[in-house]
């Protein structure tokens, strides 16, 4: 995952009445905090830290200039608005550069299972520790082949070199079992039917 430098100012006010201000002025609240150090509340220009999180993840690595100092920091979490889908709120975690750090990194599934196969997703993500500047975007998993009855856990996982595994190795990933079939499909149709009529009998 690449670096990221992002201008920021430091806010001096503070409350809903203020991050709404900051909204309308269109820039996004954030905290940034970590390594003992005081919380530092800043403002972040929108539209370009949208675009970071479009472009790099959730896990995006920022170098901030804020006034005459330089910042290394992980976004940590991002609070949209759950219904117009804007980005109200910002945590930063303040990283060194060499650090490592745990992240969640998507899991996203590669590849056609045969015929006849139906692919189920227990977990979108894992847990992985990496070096700050070195965070994997995603994990892949390929069901290219499989057959029915086959389990993908956590430890199963090709992560990338520097990456190690904090998710619990046993942990469920992908089951592959055979999809059910048109008359197994009507048949439980046909009991549910049966089981109702009869309650009613």
């Amino acid at each position: 995952m690449s670096e990221v430098r992002l201008a920021a100012e430091e806010r001096t006010e503070f409350g809903k009445g203020a991050a709404r201000r900051t909204r309308r002025a269109g820039k996004i609240p954030a905290v940034l905090y970590g390594h003992g150090s005081d919380p530092k509340h800043l403002a972040l220009p929108a539209l370009e830290f949208a675009r970071v999180v479009r472009e790099h993840g959730q896990n995006a690595v920022l170098t901030l200039d804020i006034e005459s100092t330089s910042e290394l920091a992980l976004t940590k979490t991002v609070t949209t608005h759950p219904i117009k889908n804007y980005i109200e709120h910002v945590d930063l975690l303040l990283v060194q550069r060499g650090e490592k750090v745990t992240v969640e990194v998507p899991v996203i599934i590669v590849g056609e299972p045969g015929p006849g196969i139906l692919v189920t997703q227990d977990l979108t993500t894992i847990q992985v520790e990496a070096e700050a500047l070195h965070i994997p975007d995603q994990v892949e998993v390929s069901v290219a082949g499989v057959v029915a009855g086959t389990q993908i856990h956590a430890s199963d996982l090709a992560l990338p070199s520097g990456s190690t595994l904090v998710t619990d190795a046993d942990a469920l990933v992908v089951a592959v079992n055979a999809a059910p079939t048109a008359a197994q499909l009507d048949g439980g149709e046909g009991e549910a039917a049966d089981d109702e009529a009869t309650e009613e009998s």
